[in-house]
């Protein structure tokens, strides 16, 4: 029995092949004991082929053997008293009717058969993606393009080469291209994303769901027009409670223009990732500007460090000016001394101002061939007042035949000066006699300068030490802790490094200083 018939169609072939059984004795009947002359065994066919709905490829094949084997034993008993060449050629003929017919079912049985297994796997695939369909959380729509297709088809045909351009100048071509999108179906996820009620009939358009001067919507027609087969983007819809939500929408149009009937539209709804991403710029945009005022605050502040100590040389200075004039006579030669040396600290006030504004404005700053010699014996004269003030001593060590570095001066000596006036904090509690500041430069490697400062004070504890180049962490009564901590950052900037730990008596600082600064 043949596979894929239904019950019904099995009964019904049985009653047609239950006629070949007679019909095939009644042929061999005639063929064998009448004397008709005639290819009567062609008849065969006709058994064989009201038997071949019922039969299988192998049952066939016996069937017509054997319907083949009754006709050669048909014409051996009807000429068994002699054989003639017109007898002898009908029986060819009829088995070679047999054979063809055989072959003929044997064919259209296996294109049944494949017609049946294509049938199954079409159905099985149509469920699978019916079952995708209905029970994907990804909100998938069937949408009929067809008419619209043929809409933007016709405007082409009437001469319209941009379809953007043509529908900026003509608005209602978007709300007659729209409305010309059917929807066919829609599962439960697309549903809920408009908020459509349960039970309710989905809208066979979606005009008042997607507005029609929806960049998107232009975007889709667009790509419909020009002959594109893919569309992905973000688009706004409006639900039915009239609240509006964010969506990526993404579709594939057919190569066939026939299936454009029913074409999938998939849309993932990004409302709660957008306004996430909008909360986040939001963030970013209020850290920016706290980090701005932040900077700006450091900023400040490390201003008001670095220039506490050429203001306060500028008093000094101003103070023993004016008492050298008020001698009888006045000192001249010592007022212009001082006169000098205000004209020296306000210079160097003036090029901290500069050099910080370069950097707020991120300009290049003044490089320059500096000698470290020459830049700390400048140094310690600087810083004269306060060694005399804390009768501290400030010797010096040079290696000979040292080389200059290209960085910015001002930058080197605000450092230099900061690690000398923590050493003078640091010695201000020995006696005086063993005030001792000990600054010694040399080679290390042979692409950098070492300077080092060394006081002879109590040194730095374990918890000092941890935070000694932290922001705004001090041991000073009156200091604002960010000394160090510019001064490092102002060496790492310039490719250097700077470092500090105890000495055998007191504490050591190491700038290491690179021949040539990063600009």
């Amino acid at each position: 029995m043949k596979d894929g018939l239904s019950g019904q169609d099995v009964a019904q072939e049985l009653r047609t092949a239950m006629f070949a059984l007679p019909l095939t004795g009644a042929v061999f009947y005639i063929d064998a004991f009448t004397t008709i002359e005639s290819a009567i065994a062609v008849l065969y066919v006709v058994a064989l082929l009201l038997a071949a709905p019922v039969l299988s490829r192998v049952a066939t094949i016996a069937a017509a053997s054997i319907c083949g084997v009754l006709a050669f034993l048909a014409f051996a008993i009807g000429h068994s008293d002699g054989l003639d060449f017109a007898s002898s050629l009908r029986l060819v003929v009829s088995l070679a009717a047999l054979s063809i017919t055989c072959a003929l079912i044997l064919r259209n049985d296996a294109a049944h058969n494949q017609l049946i297994q294509a049938n199954s796997a079409l159905s099985e695939s149509e469920s699978r993606y019916r079952s995708i369909f209905e029970e994907s959380r990804v909100a998938l729509w069937e949408r009929d393009y067809s008419l619209v297709r043929e809409f933007l088809l016709s405007l082409k045909a009437a001469g319209v080469h941009d379809f953007r351009t043509h529908a900026s100048a003509n608005p209602h071509v978007m709300a007659e291209a729209v409305s010309r999108i059917r929807t066919i179906a829609a599962n439960d996820a697309a549903r809920e994303l408009i908020g459509l009620p349960p039970g309710q009939q989905i809208p066979a358009t979606l005009q008042s769901l997607l507005p029609t001067n929806m960049e998107s919507m232009a975007e889709i027609l667009d790509c419909i027009f020009r002959g594109g087969n893919r569309f992905e983007g973000k688009c706004t819809i409006v639900a039915y409670d009239g609240s509006e939500r964010e969506v990526l929408l993404s579709l594939r149009f057919p190569d066939d223009p026939a299936a454009f009937r029913r074409v999938a539209v998939a849309m993932f709804d990004i409302t709660h990732r957008e306004k996430t991403h909008r909360a986040l710029r939001d963030a970013q945009a209020e850290l920016t500007n706290a980090a701005r005022a932040a900077t700006m605050g450091a900023m400040s502040a490390s201003l008001a460090h670095e220039l506490n100590q050429p203001l306060g040389a500028l008093v000094v200075n101003a103070q023993t000016l004016v008492r050298w004039l008020d001698k009888n006579p006045p000192d001249l030669v010592a007022v212009r001394g001082s006169a000098e040396r205000m004209i020296r600290d306000s210079q160097r006030a003036s090029d901290i101002i500069l050099n910080t504004r370069n950097f707020i404005k991120q300009k290049r700053r003044k490089f320059e061939e500096v000698s470290i010699t020459d830049l700390v014996e400048e140094t310690r004269a600087l810083m004269d007042h306060e060694l005399q003030r804390d009768s501290v001593q400030l010797t010096l060590e040079v290696e000979e035949s040292l080389p200059t570095v290209y960085a910015v001066r001002i930058e080197l000596q605000q450092v230099l000066i900061n690690l000398i006036s923590n050493g003078i904090h640091a010695v201000s509690g020995v006696p005086e006699s063993d005030r001792l500041i000990q600054l010694s430069l040399g080679r290390k490697g042979s692409e950098a300068l070492s300077l080092k400062v060394r006081d002879f004070g109590p040194g730095m504890s374990d918890d000092i030490k941890e935070k000694l180049f932290a922001p705004f962490f001090t041991t000073k009564p009156n200091g604002m802790g960010i000394g160090l901590s510019i001064s490092r950052a102002t060496m790492e900037g310039m490719g250097g490094s700077l470092t500090g730990m105890n000495a055998t008596n007191g504490a050591l600082f190491e700038m290491t200083i690179p021949l040539r600064a990063t600009q």
